[in-house]
């Protein structure tokens, strides 16, 4: 490693100030940090600064630098001098590093996530692991809706809760996991059936909304309040060995709904309780769902609008099916 740190460019930098020297190289372990996005990484063993010295640095923000000897460290990315300091912080750029390092994502998409709110209805096996990805991946706020209280059968899929939870409401020990996992996230608990008008209320308020329930009747609910409100839905299901994902998007005049794709014919039967799930399989599909969420919520690719994606575990085979508008849709033809 050459002993000049350089940033890649201007907008990169980073400065510190005052570091003496013994103080740099006090330490002798391997120092890894990530730049922020768009620099190249840099690791050293030991920073060889000079005392009161001024360098660019591109390697670690200054929240790091403060744990390696740097006390005094200033931080001044680009989007400070842009955006001033309601930005994202020193902190959260250590946290969010390696999603931040994608140049799909970059800073303003981190923004985007942190600035944004999350409907999660079900607290399932679906809902469990959506919840999380969305929280780690520093979703600013999600409204964790459900009901219902854990029972020891839940655990075997329903990863957000454990065996201290058993008694307690979903949402009570759903809240609890996302608070270890990322403090900031806040979270709003709705423990009742979410319907009528306070479902369309809550649908308006978010960005977009995971659904995570495992009937019929409150998917098309859900849909419908969805369609109304113009609020982009991501639905996941999962049965036996077998599951699926798609995204409803209203503010596509041409999109889709899910009464699109079952109309009337949905099989109430068709559960977990019923039929049983295989533990990995809710977790692959609340991923995707919650994937797919950050893609909406970022602005990042090609989200699933228009397609269902479907697993068959058995053989782990997937396939993306095209979904078609139905122009006389008694949900989204007239909304």
């Amino acid at each position: 490693m050459p002993s000049r740190l350089r940033s890649s460019t201007a907008r990169d930098r980073w400065e510190h100030r005052s570091v003496r020297r013994e103080r740099a190289c006090s330490s002798g372990s391997q120092v890894r940090q990530w730049t922020r996005a768009g620099s190249v990484w840099l690791g050293r063993r030991r920073p060889d600064a000079q005392p009161r010295r001024r360098r660019a640095v591109a390697g670690a923000v200054g929240a790091a630098l403060g744990r390696y000897g740097f006390p005094r460290t200033k931080c001044r990315p680009w989007y400070r001098r842009r955006h001033g300091d309601a930005g994202v912080n020193d902190d959260q750029l250590l946290r969010y590093s390696r999603q931040i390092m994608l140049p799909e994502f970059d800073v303003a998409g981190q923004q985007a996530l942190l600035d944004a709110s999350a409907l999660i209805v079900g607290l399932g096996g679906l809902g469990s692991s959506a919840a999380l990805y969305l929280a780690a991946s520093g979703v600013g706020s999600l409204t964790l809706v459900d009901y219902d209280t854990v029972e020891v059968s839940n655990l075997q899929r329903q990863i957000i809760h454990d065996q201290k939870s058993l008694g307690q409401a979903k949402v009570e020990s759903a809240a609890k996991r996302i608070a270890a996992l990322n403090p900031d996230t806040r979270v709003e608990r709705v423990r009742c059936r979410l319907e009528g008008a306070a479902l369309t209320r809550a649908v308006a308020e978010a960005d977009v909304v995971v659904d995570g329930t495992d009937n019929f009747a409150a998917r098309y609910a859900i849909n419908e309040a969805c369609v109304r409100a113009r609020t982009p839905l991501v639905s996941g299901a999962a049965i036996r060995l077998e599951g699926q994902v798609t995204v409803i998007d209203p503010r596509r005049d041409d999109a889709p709904c899910y009464r699109c794709l079952y109309g009337d014919a949905g099989d109430e039967a068709l559960n977990c309780a019923e039929n049983g799930v295989a533990a990995p399989l809710v977790g692959i599909i609340g991923s995707v769902q919650a994937m797919e969420a950050v893609k909406v919520l970022a602005g990042v690719g090609e989200n699933l609008a228009g397609y269902v994606l479907h697993l068959d575990a058995k053989r782990m085979e997937w396939r993306k099916f095209t979904l078609t508008k139905d122009p006389d849709c008694p949900a989204c033809a007239n909304p």
